[in-house]
């Protein structure tokens, strides 16, 4: 548990180190937030800091930090070391500078962050693929919970000839359209909290329960990173797309500009963005330690689907009762994101069309085309063949690259300040070099090999290194 334990101090002490960095180099104030200069009573309404803390994690924590960390141990101990890493100065890094610089722009969602920045045509093709982003993220995200209950705490089979499943689909279907339309304080602020205490006390419990059966995880010394997948998937680029959300999220910005509404001070974003995001990297490395753990005695293997994984843990880690209250915080997860990204979708719209989202018709009339799309991209996954996991595949390439996106706007905003923006272009250097050689050789992608993979990959990341400062001095220079 050495290699284990080792992340886990890396991750909170790196986390308390650059968080003071990062506030520190932005500088929050007294001044007045969009939450109460623009208070509309839907969108932008003040809310408690705390509030707004679980409200931000459950957000940003869907079924990612979970699933993702079980599929991504299986490429060994090497997860524990790169998982706090990267969300130190990466993923908590990115959703503080995001939701940081929405509060100092009228709660601008990233759309509107992105025009500003990066000009109108990366804004065109931004938007687009913003949206497709979040319009996979709802029927992801409506899938995997579904499945989860059906499966874990009904005992049933969530094939599509059971009308079980699609009862279920249907009910987390119509709560994503009410919490959509509702002004944000009137079901996300009233019933997070609840759900937050759940999400908390599962992870901790899963925590604790890992120390008490003891265990056994591999030490990064004794293992190494190369020839370790059982599939022989490449470490890099694969493990950075396949654990996005305990790393680094591209969906996360979106989410931190939508909180950015609600919050009554700037010096609240710390705690709000910064230390959520290290919140989330902590469940991921739980969960991993937790996924590694039942493999390692034999209860999961490689083909155990990453759903049985999170039922086998929970149970055998806290007993049937707490087991089923651990699956819940799981089913909790994934809902409490869908929610907010429909949402977010909605007012990436209504500000691209200008679209007044304070009269109700305009907002169902918006929302019922959203989820119309949304309901279609759901049949498509349960009835075709591989629906799912081509749908996943998509998500999680299209969740970093848009991260590739947030660490552009920061970066030209922190030239433009004539603040140190190598913190903001160095990592997303790295997730473009990850997101192109990823792409170039996907079978979903240009399936490329990997040599040829590797080096297009490295050209685009300095092709982006080098149009990126240019474009950010000029502006300086043109201010």
């Amino acid at each position: 548990m050495i290699t284990f334990i080792f992340g886990l101090l890396l991750l909170i002490g790196g986390g308390i180190v650059y968080g003071a960095v990062c506030q520190r180099i932005f500088q929050p104030d007294d001044r007045q937030t969009p939450a109460i200069r623009l208070n509309d009573g839907v969108d932008f309404v003040p809310m408690s800091k705390w509030k707004n803390s679980l409200i931000q994690l459950l957000n940003i924590a869907g079924t990612g930090p979970i699933l993702g960390p079980i599929q991504g141990i299986l490429f060994g101990p090497v997860a524990f070391i790169t998982i706090p890493i990267g969300c130190v100065l990466g993923g908590a890094f990115h959703d503080y500078m995001s939701g940081m610089i929405s509060l100092r722009k009228d709660g601008a969602q990233m759309p509107a962050l992105i025009r500003e920045f990066l000009g109108k045509y990366i804004y065109i093709i931004y938007n687009i693929f913003v949206c497709l982003l979040m319009l996979l993220v709802g029927a992801v995200f409506i899938y995997t919970p579904g499945d989860l209950f059906v499966t874990q705490i009904m005992k049933m089979d969530s094939g599509i000839s059971n009308p079980v499943i699609w009862f279920v689909y249907g009910i987390i279907f119509i709560y994503y359209v009410i919490a959509t339309l509702l002004p944000i304080d009137k079901i996300i602020g009233k019933i997070y909290p609840v759900f937050g205490g759940i999400l908390v006390l599962s992870a901790i419990g899963v925590f604790i329960g890992l120390f008490i059966k003891g265990y056994p995880l591999d030490e990064i010394w004794k293992i190494g990173v190369s020839n370790v997948h059982p599939q022989g998937l490449h470490f890099f680029p694969v493990f950075f797309v396949t654990v996005a959300c305990g790393i680094v999220s591209g969906f996360h910005s979106t989410q931190s500009t939508l909180i950015a509404r609600t919050m009554k001070k700037e010096k609240e974003g710390r705690m709000t963005f910064y230390n959520m995001m290290i919140a989330e990297g902590l469940i991921a490395m739980i969960w991993a330690a937790a996924a590694m753990g039942v493999m390692k005695l034999g209860l999961a293997n490689a083909d155990t689907s990453t759903t049985q994984v999170v039922g086998i843990v929970a149970k055998d880690l806290l007993g049937t009762v707490g087991g089923i209250i651990a699956i819940i915080g799981v089913i909790v997860l994934p809902i409490t994101t869908g929610d907010t990204a429909m949402r977010s979708l909605r007012l990436m719209v209504a500000e691209a069309f200008h679209i007044d989202q304070t009269k109700k018709r305009k907002r169902l009339l918006l929302a019922l085309i959203i989820f119309a799309l949304v309901a279609a991209l759901l049949v498509f996954a349960k009835i075709s063949e591989g629906g799912f996991n081509i749908l996943w595949r998509y998500f999680a390439w299209a969740n970093q690259t848009i991260a590739v996106f947030s660490f552009a706007v920061i970066t030209i905003y922190m030239i433009r300040k004539r603040q140190p923006y190598g913190m903001a272009l160095l990592p997303g250097m790295f997730y473009m070099y990850v997101i192109s050689s990823f792409i170039l050789n996907a079978a979903v992608g240009f399936h490329l090999p990997w040599t040829a993979s590797y080096v297009i990959g490295a050209l685009l990341t300095v092709l982006y290194a080098v149009s990126l400062v240019f474009y950010g001095k000029k502006r300086e220079e043109d201010k």
